[in-house]
């Protein structure tokens, strides 16, 4: 038991580490995480409902694992070969292109959920 609390204790520091690199060295990362921070403070300010805030914190779990899994996919095919050949460009951009689609959905579910509370400001 002992030996099984230890390995998941290293699995849990080498997870963080990930989590630390991707935050000290991908802008991308770390635009999502001022957007997110952002989308965080609109929940605070607007007050939405429950159900909205679960929306709101899996869209940002989604989106910043998506860049995570972005950026290792990027740098697995940057490992296996440095050239520039047509299978490792397909890699990236199927990679990049699952980024895209998150951030897209990403901006719907902000608009969906958001939108209504900024038109009712502005109706005040």
């Amino acid at each position: 038991m002992r030996d099984a609390l230890r390995k998941h204790h290293i699995s849990f520091k080498n997870a963080w580490a990930g989590i630390v690199w991707a935050l000290a060295t991908q802008p991308n990362f770390r635009v999502h995480i001022a957007l997110s921070l952002i989308a965080l403070g609109l929940a605070r300010y607007f007050n939405i409902t429950k159900p909205e805030a679960i929306v709101i914190i899996f869209t940002i779990i989604l989106g910043l694992a998506a860049e995570m899994i972005n950026t290792s996919l990027e740098c697995m095919t940057d490992l296996i070969t440095t050239q520039w050949r047509k299978e490792a460009k397909l890699a990236k951009d199927v990679a990049a292109g699952m980024m895209l689609l998150v951030a897209i959905g990403a901006v719907v579910v902000a608009i969906l959920i958001f939108g209504p509370y900024i038109i009712e400001m502005f109706r005040r």
